[in-house]
């Protein structure tokens, strides 16, 4: 994986800005998101990331086309990543192309499998019932993700909330490899595994301190101030006793996934297991 300015070359040959605006937020409107992303292409930003889950997939889409027909942008300039709910495993073919509508795109740059979780009813914000839970295939989801890049409906096929053991295991079987992981990542929960074992096998994983590790970062605000501040990180650079300080900082992962662990249905007892240990 190369890093070249402001981009990243993932493993398929697309490029991927390294700084982008993350859209997942609670009790977010469209009208905030719209003038989130305006506001975020004004200073900069190419890349967007939504999720079905997330319910902004509308708001971008309307935000960027806004964009795309004032002619502040192009659509091949910017990275448009969305991820599959979790329950939408059966059928990530028809997963992307409700996203692409919601989106009112022909495609998206990058598409993940947003948990390593199988569902059958999901409402957000709502404790998940051991009813809910299904069998978990990750390789028969990864085959209809394959699909889906192999009918031009994504440039690129990722995972998110991954541990690198269950990075490890798709890579035995996946005729396309992941081009991204992207997980939790900052100075209190660094991931210098997964970091290693990603950087090993040209998988890309998603402030200055990331990007210093190599990685894309998706600061998420919807306060045009704060969005600019989260961009002018380009012209400067941790010193070498910056990095040793927070090398040095206590490892606390804020999302840790509890809602998918339970003693009957998940396939993951603890959260331990959830991460393969990496917790």
């Amino acid at each position: 994986m190369a890093i070249v300015g402001r981009i990243a070359v993932l493993n398929t040959g697309a490029r991927i800005p390294l700084i982008g605006l993350g859209t997942a937020a609670v009790n977010q409107n469209e009208k905030d998101i719209k003038v989130a992303v305006t506001a975020a292409l004004q200073v900069g930003y190419k890349h967007f990331d939504t999720a079905r889950l997330y319910g902004s997939e509308h708001a971008l889409g309307k935000a960027l086309n806004s964009a795309f027909q004032n002619r502040l942008v192009s659509r091949e300039d910017v990275f448009v990543t969305t991820k599959l709910k979790n329950t939408e495993h059966d059928d990530p073919v028809a997963a992307i192309k409700d996203s692409l509508m919601n989106l009112q795109q022909e495609y998206v740059d990058l598409f993940l499998i947003h948990w390593p979780i199988k569902l059958r009813t999901e409402i957000p914000l709502t404790p998940i019932k051991e009813e809910d839970f299904l069998p978990l295939d990750i390789r028969s989801t990864w085959q209809g993700m394959e699909q889906c890049m192999e009918m031009g409906l994504t440039k690129a096929i990722g995972v998110s909330n991954f541990s690198s053991k269950k990075v490890e295991d798709l890579m035995k079987y996946a005729k396309i490899p992941p081009a991204v992981d992207q997980v939790e990542m900052h100075p209190h929960w660094q991931q210098k595994k997964l970091r290693d074992y990603c950087n090993k096998h040209n998988i890309h994983v998603m402030l200055r301190w990331g990007l210093e590790q190599g990685v894309s970062v998706l600061p998420k605000s919807y306060n045009a101030g704060r969005i600019s501040e989260n961009f002018q990180v380009f012209d400067w650079s941790l010193t070498p006793d910056d990095h040793d300080k927070i090398s040095k900082l206590e490892q606390r992962k804020i999302q840790q996934g509890e809602q998918f662990v339970n003693s009957t249905t998940s396939p993951y007892k603890t959260v331990e297991e959830l991460w393969d240990g990496e917790i």
